[in-house]
């Protein structure tokens, strides 16, 4: 895949040499020389520019790339610019970074697709989140078992646990499922909220936008995800 990593900060940076190991293909943006300069042989591509110019930011290969991270942490203002120009220039995913309540309703407002906390989330779980298709979040236990968040698998939906035989025939527990519904923040803009559902057991059925929260080894669960 190919990422667009903007501010090269402590997260910024994390998430985009971590992602650079994994294979792939992630351009790092800041506005300080010095930065770029750190990182240009630590992760695929560094550039330096103004992150809220339209025309600089016009100059990146924004229609070839998969997801657009903004991790702007020490200026709101150059954060929300930027998330705007993203937004105006239609990039497939955009993800980006909220330092405080008031910050993240905006972000809400102008319906970005996913917010970071990086305060309260490590560049190795979104790394993470963002290396594995199907992936929404991850918890590692021990070296081998992790909780993980995964998307439903379209053909699976309307099929109980039992009838999928996920633990059977893959060795990854169901331990619930999730359901996003909508609300309203404090400006009155929809924004989405996760209900947890009761513990799962071998007749709940999976649903369509269910998230699922398993366990199990890594390599189980991904294979069930891909298999699936």
């Amino acid at each position: 895949m190919k990422f667009i990593i903007i501010g090269l900060g402590t997260f910024g940076s994390s998430l985009a040499q971590k992602l650079t190991n994994s294979g792939h293909e992630v351009i790092g943006v800041d506005s300080k020389m010095i930065k770029v300069e750190s990182l240009k042989e630590k992760i695929t591509h560094t550039i330096c520019l103004d992150s809220t110019d339209f025309n600089a930011v016009g100059q990146l290969p924004l229609e070839d790339t998969d997801i657009v991270v903004v991790c702007i942490g020490e200026d709101e203002g150059a954060s929300i610019l930027t998330t705007a120009l993203m937004k105006q220039y239609k990039v497939k995913r955009l993800i980006s970074r909220a330092v405080s309540p008031l910050h993240e309703m905006i972000l809400e407002a102008m319906q970005v697709d996913e917010i970071v906390h990086p305060e309260e989330e490590t560049a190795e779980r979104w790394a993470k989140k963002l290396n594995i298709k199907g992936i929404l979040d991850s918890f590692e236990l021990t070296g081998e078992h992790n909780v993980i968040e995964a998307n439903v698998p379209a053909h699976l939906a309307g099929k109980t646990i039992e009838e999928i035989g996920v633990r059977r025939n893959f060795n990854v527990i169901v331990l619930t499922t999730i359901k996003i519904v909508e609300t309203k923040n404090l400006i009155g803009s929809i924004r989405k909220i996760r209900k947890v559902q009761d513990v799962a057991s071998a007749r709940t059925i999976l649903e369509k936008d269910d998230i699922l929260v398993l366990y199990g080894k890594m390599n189980d669960i991904k294979r069930f995800l891909k298999e699936s």
